[in-house]
């Protein structure tokens, strides 16, 4: 017997060292090339930049979210290509008989023809990369792109591309293939964004100036994100000038702005600092009307990030936002709501192939409202309290695989109302806590040249815990039990989500390809609103033993093809969504600082269908794109509409969107932008009758009714000052171009040009000249916003 286990140990430590001999020996015929790639100007991180070996496309990777790269290759010497578009491709020839580190810096294309381009990717990476169901928006579509009162609005510029749906005119929020506004995942750097608007949804608190990059996922969404329904909003905020003091800023017809960058450490570190602020307030000061004198209507923000490389392996980065709205009526009314978010971040690269990124957030938003009647004072607090610990691998394995896996956990607080009069406390809603979880693990796998498969899978897990209050509800939402006994971490319900994510692309040709996705996505957290579009005052619940987390199925299928050289792109998706355990109201809910608010909930399913169409130019003196979405979105709720499928408020049929930029010359820009959807879902009484003389509507049917179709042109157009002028080259004693220290820029715009009158709200009143009679009266917004702003940087 020792005999046999000796001849067992034998063989296998045989068969390991052949392993390791075999592994060792493969591996000295592969090594591994990395780095990061940045701008040369401004040592700005380029994400998504192109990495390709020369001649032989089928080997190349992009670099991440920080600039960062890595490629393995068999031991030899190769023609580098490194690119991104309007920068000037950089071409490397290398030997390649070690593990190497190759930092890259990129200069920008100093012919400004080609700034037009509406995407920061290569040209041809909508049919070769194994995604779908995305929107890269850059800084240059921001800027292009006219809109109300002249402030450039990034969630403006999300509303015009196929599938999202602006929530009503001049609003920020927007809904995604069906989902509802609350089911957007919206962060800044990392952190979550809970209430995205400033001034009731006119605009948004995202300050262009300060945005590098912003990723819109509608369907494919890769496994690391979680906790939405339909879709996620990544925005990147920009790093800083590391390479020398920059000065940028804009005023406006009601805001103005200001950004400030600097090195830290020259081509070590970097920060930089943007503040906005709005000025209708000071204008109500010059009013010779007293009450209007002291009435406030304004917003802030206040925007900053800082990063340091503490060495060649290590680099950390601060990120934070502060914003406010302020709106008050003298003394006897004041509104203010806000966000505030702090991100923490460093970054360690393990070897050559394995990137780490550790991430403690910080997200707080709340709003306060205080009321005086004569001698009394009132005052109603909310809010909601994120503290999340973040850990994210990628691992590039070989040139066929990259993994990333990660873990995170985030502590939630809900503070849902606390009202308070004369300074005591006489109502306070019982503060909600939970903690949400999950690990995630995906590989992007090569497997042919026209082959690319993207699969994960995320495992979440939500706890609703003390120190709380229980409450039990029967059928009918009438209350059974209280339990105000929960203790502090006491576990009062559990739910464990399973998220498998999917993606397939097989490249017909160079320039076309079919691709198809899956993706379930668990949320465990609730926003309650009743109105057609967002307000500062909804209120955001967890799943508790009562609201089960909503689960989203989507199933999407594409088809891609590029034109004329990859200027013009083509796509056409088609979707079809199911939500279990979809939420709705009943009749009559009150939603607004109420105790067992979870008894006015009603419960079912939904689903949703489409087809997205989108043709985009992208290269020459005119670019844009044309989209067109046919959309529809039902809920199937027993307890309305006898139990039949009914369109949720976002359904709309059709949405078109057609946006063009042409550069008249070098330095005269002009822009258009077109909209037309079919009117929301509405509820509108059906009838009316009387008690005791007052008139009471009643309601039949939940959404069977329409708002009118909406469309609206805006038209813009932007002057620039010269961005290079002529200089002698020193060295060779040639002209060159050289950039100016001082650039500026006037941009016009007008809103609506057309003047249509587009319904905001429909409300109905007796007849005027007949009081039997009902009548609907349509309230309207805007017809024509002109708008002039002024910009600068040096």
């Amino acid at each position: 017997m020792n005999k046999y286990k000796k001849r067992i140990t034998k063989k296998t430590f045989l068969m390991t060292l052949f392993c390791i001999t075999f592994v060792s020996l493969f591996a000295q015929n592969k090594h591994t090339i990395s780095g990061r790639i940045k701008d040369a100007e401004t040592g700005e991180d380029l994400i998504g930049a192109t990495v390709m070996v020369s001649k032989d496309y089928s080997k190349g990777t992009i670099s991440n979210s920080y600039g960062y790269y890595s490629m393995t290759l068999k031991q030899g010497d190769y023609v580098l290509e490194f690119s991104y578009m309007g920068y000037q491709t950089l071409r490397k020839t290398i030997s390649l008989n070690e593990n190497m580190q190759l930092d890259i810096e990129l200069e920008e294309n100093s012919m400004e023809l080609n700034e037009v381009e509406i995407t920061a990717e290569s040209a041809d990476r909508n049919v070769t990369k194994n995604e779908m169901s995305i929107t890269k928006i850059s800084k240059k579509d921001i800027e292009s792109i006219p809109v109300l009162f002249g402030e450039k609005d990034i969630l403006k510029v999300v509303q015009l591309t196929p599938g999202v749906k602006s929530a009503g005119e001049g609003n920020s929020g927007f809904f995604v293939r069906g989902g509802g506004a609350d089911q957007n995942l919206i962060l800044l750097d990392e952190a979550p964004v809970y209430n995205a608007s400033h001034l009731m949804g006119f605009f948004s608190v995202f300050n262009s100036d300060i945005i590098k990059d912003a990723t819109l996922y509608k369907g494919g969404i890769p496994a690391k994100y979680g906790g939405r329904g339909s879709s996620v909003l990544d925005i990147k905020m920009n790093d800083g000038n590391s390479k020398k003091l920059g000065v940028s800023g804009g005023i406006g017809l009601i805001s103005s702005k200001l950004m400030i960058e600097a090195p830290i450490v020259k081509n070590k570190g970097s920060f930089v600092v943007s503040a906005r602020r709005t000025y209708a307030d000071l204008f109500l000061k010059l009013s010779s009307k007293k009450e209007l004198k002291n009435n406030q209507l304004y917003f802030y923000d206040l925007t900053a990030k800082a990063n340091y490389q503490v060495s060649k392996r290590d680099r950390i980065y601060l990120s934070a936002y502060l914003g406010r709205d302020k709106l008050g009526m003298g003394s006897s009314f004041g509104f203010d709501w806000g966000n505030k978010t702090l991100t923490l971040r460093w970054n360690h690269i393990f070897g050559e192939k394995l990137f780490s990124n550790t991430s403690f957030i910080y997200s707080d938003y709340s709003y306060k409202i205080n009321m005086t009647g004569g001698t009394q004072k009132f005052s109603l607090t909310s809010l909601i309290r994120d503290y999340n610990i973040k850990q994210d691998f990628t691992y590039y394995w070989n040139e066929k695989n990259t993994l990333q896996f990660g873990a995170n956990m985030v502590y939630h607080k809900f503070l849902p109302g606390d009202f308070n009069q004369d300074g005591n406390k006489t109502l306070t809603i019982s503060n909600k806590h939970a903690i949400e979880s999950s690990i995630y693990l995906q590989n992007n796998y090569t497997a042919t040249e026209r082959l690319s498969i993207n699969y994960g899978l995320r495992i979440s897990h939500f706890n609703y815990v003390g120190p709380s209050t229980k409450y039990n509800f029967d059928d009918n939402g009438t209350l059974i039990s209280k339990d105000t006994t929960i203790k502090k971490w006491q576990s009062i319900q559990q739910y464990f989500g399973f998220e498998p994510r999917l993606n397939i692309k097989y490249q017909l040709n160079e320039i076309s390809s079919l691709k198809a996705s899956y993706n379930r996505v668990s949320q465990y957290m609730h926003l309650l609103s009743n109105s057609t579009s967002g307000q500062p005052t909804d209120a955001w619940i967890p799943s508790s033993n009562n609201v089960k987390p909503l689960i989203v199925n989507q199933y999407a299928v594409g088809y891609f093809r590029n034109f004329l050289s990859n200027s013009l792109e083509f796509s056409a998706e088609a979707y079809y969504k199911t939500f279990d355990n979809q939420i709705d109201y009943k009749d009559g809910a009150n939603l607004f600082l109420n105790e067992t608010v979870e008894s006015q909930l009603v419960y079912g399913k939904g689903y949703a269908y489409g087809l997205e169409l989108l043709l985009k130019k992208t290269q020459g003196r005119l670019t844009g794109w044309i989209g067109y979405t046919y959309s529809r979105a039902f809920k199937k709720i027993p307890e309305i509409n006898l139990g039949s499928s009914y369109p949720a408020k976002q359904d709309r049929i059709h949405d078109i969107s057609i946006v063009v930029m042409y550069n008249l010359t070098d330095r005269v820009k002009l822009a258009a932008n077109w909209v037309y959807y079919t009117g929301n879902a509405v509820t509108f009484p059906s009838g009316k009758y009387q008690i005791d003389g007052d008139v009471v509507p009643y309601y039949t049917e939940r959404n069977g009714y329409r708002m009118p179709n909406y469309h609206r042109l805006d038209i813009g157009v932007t002057l620039e000052g010269k961005k290079y002028k002529e200089s002698i080259d020193p060295k060779t004693g040639e002209s060159i171009q050289v950039k100016k220290r001082v650039f500026s820029s006037w941009n016009f715009s007008l809103y609506n040009a057309y003047g249509r009158q587009n319904a905001y709200t429909i409300t109905f009143r007796p007849n005027e000249s007949d009081p039997s009679k009902t009548e609907a009266v349509q309230t309207s917004l805007f017809r024509f916003v002109p708008s002039i702003s002024y910009n600068f940087k040096f």
